[in-house]
């Protein structure tokens, strides 16, 4: 099928590519396809007999053949001799991308046992959290687990200082270095994680420490919630802590930059 197919031409010439730089520094940016719709794989494997709903089946089928596609890719840099020297990092590129009470969030608890609230295209933790895995024999402790913040703008500045470059002095980003995080240190501290989302109407969210303010619409009030008691944003503090929603409100105008393609309207 479609998806499957396109997912092979990547994996192929992924493998390919490696092979062909193996000698020299190089950088893969592996896009893959899977899981996301639509929805569909040409075997459904040890999932196929399951008492599963078709959607189900189909997606737990696209995460394993991901799962192998990947270890695929680490046994090659392992049988090349150059996995000890190269850094891989793999994320998803949002939250789930299902709603707690739909078929696939259910059946894999993608809310987590209902611990984060909200899935793909909200700015709640459910949205937005994602796991991610770095592996680096040697490099990266092997089995550590993490729940500091870091988001895909680290991974630039990540990048310049693992090659030894410098950032162009009139280049901006908001990322920090992760290559201290990576070998088992503290994640870069930072004065805040912003995040901005136009469909439909624009909405923002702000983490700063513990704290974490969402905006739902220019009119919308600010909610607030405590993170590190309740990563489930239930219970918005806004009303009890104003320092903080001024704190937020101040940490939003000052992180995005006015476009008039985004407005904030």
């Amino acid at each position: 099928m479609g998806k499957t197919y396109a997912q092979n031409l990547i994996q192929k010439a992924t493998l390919d590519f490696v092979r062909e730089h193996k000698d020299g520094p190089f950088f893969l940016f592996y896009a893959a396809t899977l899981p996301h719709g639509k929805f569909e794989i040409d075997d459904l494997g040890i999932y196929k007999d399951k008492p599963w709903s078709e959607m189900e089946k189909t997606y737990a089928a696209m995460v394993t053949r991901l799962d192998h596609d990947l270890g695929e890719l680490l046994e090659l840099l392992k049988e090349l001799k150059i996995a000890d020297n190269t850094l891989v990092i793999t994320a998803g590129d949002n939250g789930s991308s299902f709603g707690p009470d739909s078929d696939v969030g259910r059946r894999f608890d993608q809310s987590m046992g209902g611990k984060l609230r909200g899935f793909k295209r909200s700015l709640y933790e459910g949205g937005l959290r994602q796991a991610a895995v770095a592996w680096w024999p040697g490099q990266v402790p092997a089995g550590r687990v993490s729940e500091e913040p870091w988001a895909f703008w680290d991974f630039l500045p990540t990048a310049v200082e693992l090659a030894g470059a410098k950032m162009p002095a009139d280049m901006k980003t908001d990322g920090r270095s992760l290559v201290s995080f990576l070998k088992g240190g503290d994640a870069p501290k930072r004065e805040c994680f912003y995040w901005e989302l136009h469909e439909g109407r624009p909405i923002q969210a702000v983490r700063f420490g513990d704290w974490k303010a969402v905006k739902n619409g220019p009119k919308a009030k600010v909610q607030l919630y405590d993170l590190s008691k309740d990563s489930g944003e239930k219970n918005d503090l806004a009303a009890t802590h104003p320092d903080k929603v001024r704190q937020a409100v101040e940490l939003m105008a000052r992180s995005r930059t006015d476009d008039p393609a985004w407005p904030m309207q």
